[in-house]
């Protein structure tokens, strides 16, 4: 089975609070994602995207933030609620208004991965796999996290979340 974890750049003004709406806004992004994250709107965690949040919360022993930007990058925003009408089969989706996406791209920026793999490193290595390459699959997710952040806390966009499953 295939989940990801799907994350779009959007301007403020072209997002709907509307669940309906946006998952087939997301929908469509979904559809045209290797295009999108081409031009670098767009990224997708495949079902490790809990595990990069786990790095990311190494952050804490490390920084001491009240606000916790760490969170930001993953699961950081607001959820969309279902109307009474939706229908529940569609995804689930969160809302990270430009102000987060700033705060998560400053975080993304300034955090050293080398101090959060010493911190994490051994919950996230998998049984199957060898520590370098499960480093290198982070370090992976974390450049694309850092390019996707900065581009659309530039541009000062939101950023919406699905997960597709």
């Amino acid at each position: 089975m295939s989940i990801h974890l799907h994350l779009r750049a959007v301007a403020e003004s072209e997002i709907r609070d509307d669940h309906t709406w946006l998952a087939a806004f997301m929908w469509k992004a979904w559809e045209n994602h290797p295009d999108e994250y081409a031009a670098g709107i767009a990224d997708s965690i495949d079902k490790v995207w809990s595990s990069v949040n786990d790095l990311y919360a190494a952050a804490e022993v490390l920084v001491a933030h009240a606000d916790k930007p760490w969170t930001l990058p993953i699961y950081g925003g607001r959820p969309v609620e279902h109307s009474t009408d939706a229908d529940l089969s569609r995804p689930p989706l969160m809302i990270l208004e430009p102000l987060g996406v700033s705060q998560a791209a400053d975080f993304l920026a300034s955090v050293s991965f080398d101090e959060l793999w010493n911190v994490a490193s051994a919950k996230l290595v998998g049984w199957d796999q060898e520590e370098a390459q499960a480093r290198q699959e982070f370090l992976d997710h974390h450049r694309d996290l850092q390019g996707f952040y900065g581009r659309a806390a530039a541009a000062g966009h939101g950023v919406v979340k699905a997960v597709w499953a």
